[in-house]
């Protein structure tokens, strides 16, 4: 399987997950502003949206939209627990995770990485706030969203707050996410992921 990937971008989670899940991955990275891969290929071509992340199966398939790459991924090594079981009240909770990140925070920050107004950024940057409160006081008393173990849907919360520390967001009222941070960071997959694509050595 091929992932195409910007570095530090929402391609990190799928990144991440597949190192968690001890999933090979060939990685190929796309300039988003050219929507050139590395190799010199029209992005377009591989995922008509341009943008990542695009996973290429080994047959040739390709998937886009990180929250469903990440579940594709969870599922191939369900011994990871990276994702319950399909059917669960567990997973619906996962995906009800998925798309608040996607929804709620994700498209959010869109405005902060573009040419917006200061007027838009601070819209944005009050509705990011108001999303991590929440994410906020759903963390007290667990390690990760779903509780004890780490799943897709921390991956995805973790590149949210990578950005939001990239940015200089005011984190001090989210005690809880400090916590959850530096535990995440600190998970040696995570770091090789990380590493992967030259942002931390």
């Amino acid at each position: 399987m091929k992932l195409y990937y910007a570095p530090g971008a929402c391609s990190l989670s799928p990144h991440i997950v597949a190192e968690e899940a001890g999933i090979p991955l060939e990685l190929e990275k796309v300039d988003l502003k050219t929507h050139k891969t590395e190799k010199g290929d029209d992005f377009y071509n591989i995922n008509p949206k341009g943008y990542v992340p695009a996973l290429k199966l080994d047959d040739g398939a390709v998937l886009t939209e990180g929250p469903a790459i990440v579940q594709y991924l969870a599922d191939q090594k369900p011994e990871s627990h990276l994702a319950p079981e399909n059917g669960t009240f567990a997973r619906y909770r996962l995906q009800e995770w998925l798309t608040f990140i996607n929804s709620e925070l994700h498209k959010n920050f869109g405005p902060l990485f573009g040419a917006a107004s200061d007027e838009v950024k601070n819209d944005a940057k009050a509705k990011i706030a108001k999303r991590l409160t929440y994410v906020n006081e759903q963390l007290a008393g667990k390690s990760y969203l779903l509780g004890s173990e780490f799943t897709v849907a921390d991956a995805y919360l973790f590149v949210m707050l990578t950005w939001a520390n990239h940015l200089k967001l005011d984190m001090t009222p989210f005690s809880n996410l400090h916590v959850y941070f530096a535990k995440i960071v600190a998970r040696p997959k995570v770091h090789a992921a990380m590493k992967a694509e030259g942002l931390v050595k």
